[in-house]
């Protein structure tokens, strides 16, 4: 059964069951800050399960399935094996709300209709064999009881199936972050021809929330969820019941098409065998450099096309590790030249008929990884001749990875995944300190930096919020600034972007800022709470030196009160800035280079 077809068939018999179909979210969360990447199918239905947002509403139903882009971080180490993956597609049904009373009202479900629900589907749509099922129950602890009302349903509905018990460790799920909703599950596991035993599909039974001890709760849903509820050993009852369910479809089509690994799937086979054909290595080549590298290509097309680009920190930094972790595999299957385009387009037609917007961003996609093996690819080969040198070192066993870092761009992780090969060890405490010596003087040099008055560069800062505006307008919302620097009369802004700009897009740019110059109009300061600057759409750069906050300060292009669509640029921003935008009198664009992989560089000047 082909990857199209197990699709259909999920979302399909979910919809014949009442649930609406909800497309997945992008991988990076939205208003979200507890997760780096989506994990979780539940994710973007969470303001629901908490009562915080109404799903009848928004979806016109409380019965809702999806098949959501999901990235976990914590595989990227184990990916190479036979069957880790960092990208993968979580398959879920979910019920947002209590079932049926009584009396109708309700229009949820929960473990009665959920257990049957996904043992109908497996047994009879998808006709697994019944004898290699085995599920899981929560076994108690912690102050949450045992789950018998899950073993008792499980019996009824599959009479001899083997039934075990686990702890919180293994039957518990959640939250992905520090706090959330979570709940007791009943894991469904498929025994392969092989033997091997695979968790193929978690039932999570929503009705609990884990707070942060000593954090304020983030609504008003929360905090009376919080006043009114019992606590149980840390955990607090939700006001309502919800049903998150969660199958890899990777590990599924594992099972229906008989394959040994998920690399040998329909999901993952057309990229290896593009790398294969790349190496010269007729399958032949190292089966885990060939797995990493079609992991990390399918993962980075999918980053990418959700917004993200290559950084040193946070999402940017993920995408950087595994594009490097990918081109460094290249070399140990001996290519020697670029050769990720060709995967990365692979990828793309693959995916194109599910997910469209990797065909609306092909080209961007493209320039951005095209960039990122440049960049690398340069000093790759004198990193790797540093590197041998430094492992042959008298160091010992301990390896010092920090020069391997500042001067040639090895990822931290790649340098001990070497290191360990051969026995050794990275010296992190030694890397720490001296990335923090580099950080100290970076914080130094800036503050002596600082010479100029707020009034000699208000009009530099007002100019780079309208030139951040205008990028966003002619080059798509995907474009956020990575950074500034102000000076008496000029500045410079970074900004991501993963190619150089053309002369059109650079006149286009400097023509709008000079446009609202002469449009003379007002910048308005505002105190709002983070949760509004997020909802009204603000652009701010790490926002997370923001949280705890009361509230920010947002800075409008244009006056947001007089409802004429006026406002042109929105920030959270300490300022200062002129009162009128025509105080700029002319805007100039003065050069344009990159500043780094997926990071581009305007320097520009307001002519008062």
């Amino acid at each position: 059964m082909v990857h199209q077809e197990i699709r259909q068939k999920f979302l399909d018999y979910f919809v014949a069951h009442g649930h609406t179909v909800v497309p997945s979210s992008s991988l990076v969360p939205s208003g979200d800050e507890s997760v780096l990447l989506t994990t979780a199918g539940m994710q973007q239905f969470k303001p629901y399960m908490l009562g915080e947002a109404d799903a009848l509403t928004d979806f016109g139903n409380t019965r809702l399935t999806s098949i959501q882009k999901c990235f976990r971080t914590s595989d990227i180490d184990a990916v190479g094996d036979e069957h880790h993956h960092t990208f993968f597609e979580m398959l879920g049904n979910f019920s947002v709300g209590d079932p049926k009373d009584s009396d109708g009202v309700g229009a949820g479900y929960f473990k009665e209709e959920a257990i049957p629900l996904a043992w109908n589907f497996l047994t009879g749509e998808l006709g697994l064999d019944p004898k290699r099922i085995h599920v899981s129950i929560f076994a108690g602890g912690e102050g949450i009881p045992k789950d018998w009302e899950a073993k008792k349903i499980w019996e009824r509905e599959a009479p001899g199936i083997k039934i075990q018990q686990y702890g919180k460790e293994d039957n518990f799920w959640g939250p992905p972050a520090t706090a959330g909703p979570c709940g007791p599950c009943s894991e469904i596991i498929y025994t392969l021809p092989s033997g091997l035993e695979t968790e193929l599909w978690n039932l999570v039974f929503m009705e609990y929330y884990k707070g942060e001890r000593g954090k304020p709760a983030k609504s008003e849903a929360i905090r009376r969820a919080r006043h009114n509820a019992k606590a149980l050993g840390g955990y607090t009852k939700l006001k309502q019941k919800n049903i998150d369910t969660g199958m890899g479809l990777e590990r599924l089509a594992l099972i229906l098409q008989e394959k040994e690994t998920v690399f040998e799937t329909d999901l993952f086979a057309p990229i290896v065998a593009e790398i294969d054909k790349i190496a010269k290595v007729d399958g032949r080549g190292d089966p885990r450099s060939l797995r990493i590298i079609a992991d990390h290509i399918r993962g980075a097309v999918f980053l990418i096309a959700d917004g993200v680009q290559p950084l040193n920190v946070g999402r940017g930094y993920v995408l950087r590790r595994i594009l490097r972790r990918a081109i460094l595999h290249g070399r140990l299957l001996d290519i020697s030249g670029y050769f990720l385009l060709e995967p990365a387009k692979k990828v793309i037609t693959l995916y194109r008929e599910v997910y469209p917007e990797l065909d609306k961003k092909e080209k961007e996609i493209l320039a951005v990884v095209e960039e990122e093996e440049q960049k690398f690819g340069k000093t790759l080969n004198q990193g790797l001749k540093q590197l041998e040198k430094t492992l042959r070192g008298p160091q010992g066993k301990l390896v010092d990875a920090f020069v391997l870092y500042d001067t040639y761009g090895f990822p931290l992780e790649l340098t001990k995944e070497i290191a360990q090969a051969r026995g050794l060890t990275v010296n992190e405490k030694e890397f720490e300190r001296k990335l923090e010596e580099q950080r100290e003087r970076a914080r130094s040099a800036q503050k002596e930096a600082k010479a100029a008055s707020d009034e000699e560069i208000a009009p530099q800062h007002t100019a780079a919020h309208l030139l951040n505006a205008a990028l966003r307008t002619v080059l798509g919302p995907q474009v956020h600034q990575a950074g500034q620097h102000l000076e008496v009369g000029r500045f410079r802004h970074d900004f991501t972007f993963g190619r150089k700009l053309t002369d059109e897009e650079l006149k286009r740019a400097e023509a709008l800022v000079n446009k609202k110059i002469k449009e003379d109009l007002p910048v308005v300061k505002a105190e709002v709470s983070l949760e509004e600057a997020k909802k009204l759409g603000a652009e701010a750069v790490f926002t997370e030196k923001y949280q705890g906050l009361e509230k920010v300060t947002l800075y409008h292009v244009g006056d947001p009160l007089t409802g004429s669509g006026q406002v042109f640029s929105k920030e959270l921003c300490a300022g200062p800035h002129v009162a009128q935008t025509s105080e700029l009198g002319r805007f100039e664009i003065i050069k344009e280079e990159a500043a780094g992989a997926g990071i581009r560089r305007i320097y520009a000047r307001a002519i008062t």
